[in-house]
């Protein structure tokens, strides 16, 4: 294992951090860390970083609450920046994001790929940028009534097609009512990994009730 001494500290004596789940392996945040933050986020297990606007240590979580417990710290190949994989009480951007990184600059669209947490990603994008136009901001700007009447009618469209036996409206609605679930986590600060962990808590608990009902 690297000691402190063999990391290369920029001029003004900072290392690059980039925060990383330990779960979802998203990339959270990107701070910087000198000797002394980095000795303290070692020795306390939770991330320490230096401010460059205020000029003095901070620990993630101080006054927000949303702490971050270190998993591991991760060294470049040139020693001069660090990857730290954390375990988060809440999110990670002070706007009250999952992360820091929402704003789609460019998107290659032969080769990305849709994913649940790139639409997540997107729409909280929209919940802070708020571009005109966007049926997602509309919802965001009418607020959590709004959000949940969208969420109810979904909800009925759902069981009216699937009551009809029609495959492939059930889908359509499905999506539709996904979508603006999501909207309602964006708006309540739920993740899709909170929703992941609820879903696991409850594999296990299910899992040992069926073991228990095989050996009695």
């Amino acid at each position: 294992m690297l000691k402190i001494e063999e990391l290369k500290f920029d001029e003004k004596g900072l290392i690059p951090a980039v925060v990383v789940d330990a779960e979802s392996k998203k990339v959270l945040t990107v701070a910087y860390m000198n000797k002394e933050s980095l000795q303290i986020s070692m020795e306390e297990g939770r991330t320490c970083f230096w401010s460059r606007s205020r000029q003095e240590l901070w620990r993630k979580g101080d006054t927000s609450g949303n702490v971050q417990h270190i998993v591991s710290i991760t060294a470049d190949c040139d020693r001069d920046a660090l990857t730290v994989e954390v375990l988060k009480d809440g999110p990670a951007c002070h706007l009250g994001t999952d992360s820091c990184f929402n704003d789609l600059v460019y998107v290659n669209p032969e080769l990305s790929a849709f994913s649940l947490q790139g639409l997540m990603d997107m729409l909280e994008g929209r919940k802070i940028n708020k571009p005109e136009g966007s049926y997602t901001t509309y919802l965001f700007e009418k607020g959590l009534d709004k959000i949940l009447k969208k969420v109810g009618e979904e909800s009925t469209e759902v069981i009216i097609a699937a009551k009809a036996e029609d495959k492939a409206e059930t889908i359509y609605e499905i999506a539709d009512l996904a979508y603006h679930v999501m909207v309602l986590m964006v708006e309540a600060g739920i993740s899709l990994e909170d929703v992941r962990k609820e879903l696991a808590s409850r594999h296990v608990i299910d899992h040992k009730v069926k073991q228990e009902k095989m050996t009695k």
